[in-house]
Parts: structure tokens; sequence; C-alpha cells
């Protein structure tokens, strides 16, 4: 069994809930809407990602027989639910934001209109998998616009939390603007560049650094990135500069060197100096060593020379904001619109769409959200995605996903592209939007 595809991977009372939906008849059309609450701290957007995988999931929706079988047994499920559950397959449609899009609290990324025992069900799943790309893809083009253009590779799967959780933070973080990752298997599975270098243990399994130098070389003649901070970096960095002409009659060059502790900006500062004065300037600096955006924005802004930059545990756990304080919600069932009034958690009720106002430099202005029944001036961001149960495009290439976040981030006002947002975007509840609430709070 894959954990990630079964219907078991779900809260419990989703199913005690679709039980009791098929047992009382409740099979009219719902509307539920994944949207975010507030934005994490010092946060001034988000990132939408992780939609391919909802729409494989839904794709693939069904209870096995053997998962039907340990349902049985556990007791707690009636017959007609059962005999629901074997013929379980996802019938409903998907409006949604495109993965790369730049988007705001309250504007539902995701909109789900299905038979309700179905919208109910995929809930947890569809949670699952839209908080944690998002959370990461959002945190990874942070780290995207502090780097200033120079090169990000994802390092982080050996601290991710879980095996999932690695491949899709580099799914995520490739789609943000990041140039690779060191994870195998996501290039693989995704086709998205691989990178590496050598671990300190490589350096001391040799009796010394000049050997376990010219050994990875001359097993990596076209990646030859010496990690030079086992002992000492300068002193690591003159023995490379003394191996490079022996490499270089075998057809070797030095392709560049990893920093991975200490003060990276004055030690790249004299390892620059070593490898120029060396006959190396062409070899290049790369660091790592527990990077986030604001270390990143401190180095580039201090003019270290450092030419890529590998982030690893802060980004693929989003450290300081490890989790979107999201949600996803009933909007409407039976053609009736559903509010939330919950304190602190109120929602906007019908199904809606989100049109973006653009500035005339062609930076956004605001946001609309209104409902769908009413027109608005401005790009629409909700697009259907899946009909029946099937989608309606194939699965867009990585490379063009990273073209639209790229060009999402490109039109981000200035005061948004700041590490520390002091100006919240404006996102605007429209008079037809807060008319509805108002007639369902009455209806209540």
């Amino acid at each position: 069994m894959n954990p990630s595809s079964t219907v078991l991977l779900t809260d419990l009372y989703q199913l005690t809930m679709v039980q009791a939906y098929v047992e009382q008849g409740m099979m009219d059309t719902a509307v539920f809407e994944f949207f975010v609450r507030r934005l994490p701290p010092q946060r001034g957007f988000l990132m939408a990602a992780g939609l391919e995988q909802v729409l494989d999931f839904l794709e693939q929706l069904h209870v096995s027989p053997a998962e039907l079988e340990w349902l049985k047994q556990t007791g707690r499920f009636s017959p007609s639910c059962l005999d629901y559950l074997e013929t379980l397959r996802f019938s409903g449609d998907v409006h949604a934001m495109q993965e790369g899009t730049v988007f705001f609290p309250h504007e539902p990324i995701l909109r789900v209109t299905a038979p309700l025992p179905q919208a109910q069900l995929i809930e947890t799943r569809i949670m699952n998998l839209l908080n944690f790309q998002t959370l990461i893809a959002s945190k990874a083009a942070r780290s995207v616009l502090a780097a200033g253009g120079k090169p990000l590779i994802d390092f982080g799967l050996r601290r991710a939390h879980g095996a999932e959780a690695g491949l899709l933070a580099a799914r995520a973080s490739y789609l943000a603007g990041f140039a690779g990752t060191a994870t195998v298997l996501a290039g693989m599975e995704y086709d998205i560049p691989i990178y590496g270098t050598m671990a300190h243990s490589f350096v001391q399994a040799h009796k010394d650094e000049k050997t376990a130098f010219e050994h990875f070389a001359l097993a990596q003649p076209e990646n030859a990135v010496l990690l030079i901070d086992t002992y000492d970096t300068e002193v690591a960095a003159h023995k490379v500069v003394a191996l490079a002409p022996s490499l270089k009659q075998q057809g070797i060059m030095v392709k560049g060197v990893r920093l991975d502790s200490g003060d990276l900006a004055d030690h790249a500062r004299k390892v620059r100096r070593i490898l120029d004065d060396g006959g190396l300037p062409q070899a290049q600096i790369l660091a790592s060593g527990n990077l986030d955006e604001y270390q990143l924005q401190q180095l580039i802004a201090g003019g270290a020379p450092i030419d890529s930059f590998a982030v690893g545990t802060a980004m693929t756990t989003s450290a300081d904001a490890p989790s979107l304080d999201c949600a996803y919600k009933l909007q409407e069932y039976a053609g009736r619109p559903c509010r939330k009034r919950s304190e602190g958690k109120a929602t906007w009720p019908g199904r809606k769409q989100v049109y973006r106002q653009f500035r005339r430099d062609g930076r956004y202005d605001y946001d609309v959200v209104t409902t769908v029944q009413a027109s608005g001036a401005g790009d629409p961001l909700l697009h259907p995605v899946m009909t029946e149960g099937r989608r309606l495009v194939p699965a867009q290439k990585l490379t063009e996903l990273r073209q639209r976040a790229a060009a999402q981030l490109a039109l981000l006002p200035d005061s948004l592209r700041s590490l520390e947002c002091d100006h919240p975007y404006d996102v605007r509840i429209s008079q037809s939007l807060q008319d509805l609430a108002l007639a369902v709070d009455q209806c209540v």
C-alpha cells in the first residue's frame, strides 16, 4: 500500500460524517473552498503549490478491497456506508489558482464542487497537500527574492519531516525558483536538476585533504566541487590551488569549492583571493550551513563573493513558520450558501472568484474577493481544472510553473518583496459578498 494515495490517510471524522450523510441521504452538491485566514509573521504573500498532487489524488480516489475489509473489521461502519465506499470515485469539479500564483488571506485557491460525502472525505488529504507545498514554496520564494538572482539549491532532505515531505519540498522550492535539489529521487520524479558535492566524512576518511580532493575530482571530473572547511578553510583552499595543475593535466578543471561553516562572508573573501591568485578565477564558491532568507540577504548586501547557495533545514521545514492557518470549509450545500460564524474563524459564504487589479507600472495593486455571479474587473485567478472527476488540461511541466512563479514574483510591489512586510496587501471583500453574508446570517 502506498500511504500517500490511500483514502484511509484521513481523519476518522471524515469517515464517520460520510456514514451519517449516506444514511440520511445527504447526497446533494456541496461546495468547499481552501483558503488561508492570515499570513505567518513577517510574510507579505503566499505562493500556491500542490495542485498537481491534489488532482492526482482525486483522479485515483477509491477504496481498495483490503481497505474495505479492514474498515468492516473495525465494526465502526454500517453496511450502507461500506457499500458506498466500495464504489467510491470522485465525480466532482475543481476550480483552482494555477501553481506558482501569488495569493493573500481570505482568497480561495481551490474550490471543490461535488456530492457532499465525496467533498467531505477528501478534506484532510487536500489540506495536507496544499498546506505543505504552499508553505514551502512561499518560504523558498522569499529566499529567491533575497538571493538577488544567484542560484539556490535545496539541501533539505535529511532534516525533512519524512520522505514525502523531503520530495515535495524539492518540488515546491524548484517551482518557486530554486535552481535544483540534492534529492536524487526528485530528479527522477520531477525532472529537477540535481546537485551535490561531498561530505566532511569523505575528507576524514582520507589521511590528508589533498588526496581526498584528488580522489573526488577523479571520480567526478565534470563536477569537481570540493568541500574545504573540514579542518582549516583557507589552508584547504591553498591545497586546492596546489592540486589544480595536476588535475588540469588530466583534463579536469576545479569547478568550485563549498563553504559550510564559520563566518561565510569572511571565508568567502579570503578563499576568493586565494583562488584568484592561484590561477583559479573560474572556480566558483558555493555556501551552505543552516542558511535562510535573512542570512542570504545579509551576505548579498555585504557583497560576499559567493556564487551560489545551498539552503536546507530552514526552507524544507519552514522553520520560522512551520504551518499555515488554512482551512477547507463548506460554502454551499444543495444550493444554499453556508457560512461559519465562529469567533475568529468566520468565513465568507458561497462560491467565490478573485480578481486581481494592476497598477500602471504592471505591479499588483489590490485584489477583490467576490461571488462567482458578480462580474469583476481585472484578472480572474480561479480557473476550472477538473470536471466530473477528469482533468481538463494535462499536467503542466515544472519548468512552465517556474516561469509563472518568476513572473508573479516580478510583479510584486516593492513593499511585498521585503523580508519584513510592514504594509499588508489590499484584499477587498466585494459588496455583493458582504450582502450575501448578511443574508445568510439573517436566515440562521
